[in-house]
């Protein structure tokens, strides 16, 4: 079974955690930690190289965190998953198969696979997902007001 990776899946979590919750104020990395289980330890080289991609915008400062770089309806599940391939492909450097029917027949089966599963995942962006969360009437993370009653 063709499956995503599990950094791959917690990645498309973050982005569409920013997505979903970055309004107005930016949206903190332990909150999304909080909210979706994802390691801190993990999630913060991921969200820099998603801020070096241009898919997130990191803000510095007490109420700082992510935004998205650009709007949701510019941004792809494939956009977030390219990111994540990059940064397996620089982690793993030793080729699938030397073996001249992993080399040319199933290596390149994979790669049209691939290159099929992006091109699908190319027509489906963050506002897309945010609209089916919305549908789905997931709340937003959105912190409560300052409660001042003793």
């Amino acid at each position: 079974m063709l499956r995503l990776s599990r950094k791959t899946l917690l990645a498309l979590e973050a982005v569409l955690d920013v997505a979903y919750n970055a309004r107005p104020d930016p949206v903190q990395s332990k909150d999304i930690t909080k909210r979706q289980g994802i390691p801190q330890r993990y999630l913060e080289q991921v969200m820099q190289s998603l801020v070096h991609k241009n898919i997130l915008k990191g803000v510095r400062g007490p109420k700082g965190g992510y935004t998205l770089a650009r709007e949701r309806r510019k941004i792809t599940v494939a956009d977030v998953v390219r990111v994540v391939d990059q940064l397996d492909a620089e982690a793993d450097t030793d080729p699938v198969s030397e073996a001249p029917l992993g080399e040319r027949v199933i290596g390149p089966l994979w790669d049209e696979t691939r290159e099929a599963v992006l091109e699908r995942l190319s027509g489906i962006t963050m506002e897309d997902l945010c609209r089916r969360a919305e549908r789905l009437e997931i709340p937003h993370g959105a912190k409560a007001p300052p409660d001042f009653n003793i």
